[in-house]
């Protein structure tokens, strides 16, 4: 009889405690609970997006040259992303027309409206992309700074700052054509960095110009910002001018490169002047991955 009572009481004191669990709304769950499918990504834009400086110096003859391991590799490296495809390309412009397209290489628009391109943004939950440096003419800027003629280069910057609203312009288009292709994606708008240290000195580039041509990236990402809040799309930029500090071209500790003789067998200057090298790219995915959590996105 006894033992009989102390069965039914011990029934239902389980009983009360399952109730009261369910009142609390505590629920039975395994131990450890699956972590999330990491977010699709995909990468679009020019060479900085492509990888250029990581790996090879020389542009092969194909029309979309990348190298690696660039930013978006490193990205990927991580696990936290599952990267769906670059497209980027270096010497990408934004669109297939204008004084710096070479009619071959992808242009950004062209990146996004092709049937490799909208299959990788529709199911995109991240966008990263670097864009319109080309296009502002950072050629000419190079080329007009790295001679000691200060004049031609204050010139040549003041041309192009004079020229950005056209830029900015053309950067809202690319940003809500993304945002059509890609309506769930976070899009993060990578900006450049400041390409010397003036302090320091070069035998061939007088500060004065190294200064220009800084001057020039600053304006271009402000430019690109603009772009970015004025294109009404959701999209991040990204400054990477902080990160950078210490670290310009000429610099003891450089994450850009810098190679001012030519190399043989090809008698010209790489392709990869001016473009992050490896630690320069790895600075970009971390900035990345600290402006955006990858783990809230496929949360979302």
């Amino acid at each position: 009889m006894a033992t009989h009572r102390a069965r039914r009481r011990n029934l239902a004191l389980a009983g009360g405690l399952a109730a009261l669990a369910l009142t609390l709304g505590f629920t039975a769950s395994p131990a450890t609970a699956a972590p999330p499918s990491p977010v699709n990504y995909v990468a679009l834009g020019d060479s900085y997006t492509a990888g250029t400086g990581a790996g090879d110096l020389y542009r092969p003859p194909v029309a979309c040259w990348q190298s690696s391991p660039g930013y978006v590799d490193d990205v990927a490296e991580t696990g936290r992303v599952a990267l769906v495809a670059n497209l980027a390309c270096h010497g990408a412009v934004l669109f297939p027309a204008g004084p710096f397209y070479d009619g071959v290489t992808p242009s950004v628009f062209q990146q996004i409206t092709s049937s490799a391109g909208q299959s990788a943004l529709q199911n995109a939950g991240l966008v990263s992309i670097t864009a319109g440096a080309i296009d502002a003419g950072s050629l000419l800027a190079l080329q007009a700074c790295s001679t000691p003629d200060t004049q031609l280069c204050e010139g040549t910057v003041s041309g192009i700052i004079a020229n950005l609203p056209v830029i900015e312009s053309g950067l809202e288009i690319i940003y809500q054509n993304i945002r059509a292709s890609a309506p769930e994606a976070t899009l993060t708008v990578m900006g450049y960095p400041r390409l010397f240290d003036p302090a320091n000195g070069l035998p061939v580039i007088p500060p004065a110009n190294q200064s220009q041509v800084n001057l020039a990236v600053d304006a271009l990402n402000a430019t690109i910002a603009k772009a970015v809040a004025d294109s009404r799309t959701n999209a991040k930029f990204i400054d990477v001018t902080k990160k950078f500090l210490g670290h310009a071209a000429n610099s003891a500790d450089p994450w850009l490169v810098m190679i001012l003789a030519p190399v043989p067998p090809f008698d010209r200057l790489p392709d990869a002047n001016f473009h992050p090298n490896e630690a320069g790219h790895l600075a970009y995915a971390a900035a990345l991955l600290s402006a955006v959590k990858p783990a809230q996105l496929a949360k979302r």
